[in-house]
């Protein structure tokens, strides 16, 4: 069946054939936009349980509660599930069938169990030459670590320094909120899929392709990491009553709301900016006249501003840095995210067609010639286990075996 756009019209990966042999959130999201943009993604998970992202909102003190499973749906929107015991013979070999036929298989089991499913590439890239197989991590490949679990908290946010740089001096390090190294990882894993599959148009060959949670959070922190590279070093953030810069800062408002300011070409916007605040002698201070000197008295000029724009609600704040062309932005809470109207026009929050969940995040790009359709539900464990099976070529008699066997797992009543 063809996959189309919102205009009817074949998606961009429409016909190519994914096996998503992963776990959790990072390397299924790469999956997740290659099936967002037309790729036929089958979600390879074991009996029983599935995969633990099914339960992650129940096992995970640190995700909001709610009546709709909404990790799932988000992140495995528009999969087919196959549920299948890769430790059974026959249902490894079965699962070779499918191998043959496919585009892209993504893992992220650590090597030892991919050792020991025979899932590593040189185990299955003889099966199909032309496979993209596309290897996650949390530490990377080889190395004293490489067989080191990895989520995002610890490998992404704590190995790479983002979680020591963003904190303020004389304060404990904060911890991410869920996933949020993830998304961004899941992002460069499906990059590197679509430059192999472009590379296999050329060559006719397929490739491995691999990512890791430690080399995007370093990525991530590029700047510090390449200044380190070079011995350059920054002390930790001081407090925002004496920060480095008071127009990068952070402030608050009458009415509690918080806004940061990043003010980069500081000789053009200050004098709007005082004379917003109803400041304007500021422009004329002597301690204020250029960027070195505004740096250098700081903790003097975020006093001001602090007093100044305390004095005033939220919107009256916004209203006054907009006319200064300031770069600001609201600090906003996942709840003001969830209504904000902006979002709705960046193409961030979409409309769905699943009843349980009708809004749901977007890949955070687009495409101007294929607009994405609604996103439709994720599977139940195994509701395509037998259709995926026999698409691959497994026989009748082999699907009653495997499942009498309990090697493939379906819905009650299927």
């Amino acid at each position: 069946m063809t996959r189309t756009d919102a205009n009817g019209a074949a998606l961009p990966l429409d016909g190519i054939k994914v096996l998503d042999v992963a776990s959790f959130i990072a390397a299924p999201i790469a999956a997740t936009v290659l099936a967002d943009y037309g790729a036929d993604v089958v979600k390879v998970e074991p009996p029983g349980d599935g995969d633990p992202n099914r339960h992650i909102m129940h096992l995970s003190a640190s995700y909001p509660k709610s009546t709709v499973n909404y990790p799932w749906l988000l992140d495995s929107r528009g999969k087919r599930s196959l549920a299948i015991d890769l430790k059974n013979a026959a249902a490894r070999a079965a699962f070779d069938k499918l191998i043959a036929s496919a585009d892209i298989l993504i893992v992220n089991y650590p090597p030892k169990v991919r050792e020991k499913l025979l899932m590593r590439y040189e185990d299955v890239a003889p099966v199909n030459p032309r496979l993209i197989y596309a290897s996650f991590t949390g530490y990377g490949e080889t190395g004293p670590d490489a067989d080191q679990v990895g989520f995002d908290a610890n490998a992404y946010f704590a190995r790479s320094g983002l979680a020591d740089g963003c904190r303020y001096e004389g304060v404990f390090p904060g911890l991410p909120m869920p996933a949020q190294g993830d998304r961004g990882s899941g992002l460069a894993l499906a990059m590197g899929i679509m430059m192999a599959l472009w590379n296999r148009e050329r060559t006719g060959k397929g490739t491995k392709v691999s990512s890791s949670l430690l080399a995007n959070g370093i990525w991530a922190n590029g700047n510090f990491v390449q200044g380190a590279l070079l011995g350059a070093t920054l002390p930790l953030r001081p407090p925002p009553d004496r920060p480095r810069s008071a127009l990068a800062n952070v402030y608050e408002t009458k009415d509690h709301r918080w806004i940061q300011m990043t003010v980069v070409k500081e000789d053009q916007n200050f004098p709007d900016l005082v004379r917003e605040l109803d400041l304007p002698q500021l422009a004329r201070d002597s301690r204020f006249t250029d960027t070195t000197l505004r740096r250098k008295n700081s903790t003097a000029l975020a006093a001001i501003l602090r007093d100044a724009l305390s004095e005033h609600d939220f919107e009256t704040v916004r209203a006054k840095l907009k006319r200064a062309a300031v770069p600001f932005s609201e600090i906003q809470t996942a709840m003001d995210v969830a209504g904000d109207a902006q979002a709705v026009h960046a193409g961030a929050v979409v409309e769905t067609d699943i009843p349980e969940m009708p809004k749901t995040l977007a890949p955070p790009f687009s495409l101007a010639d294929a607009p994405l359709p609604k996103a439709q539900r994720a599977p139940a464990l195994g509701a395509h286990s037998v259709e995926v099976l026999r698409e691959a070529g497994v026989g009748e008699a082999a699907i009653e075996a495997l499942q009498e066997a309990k090697a493939i797992e379906v819905p009650a009543g299927s």
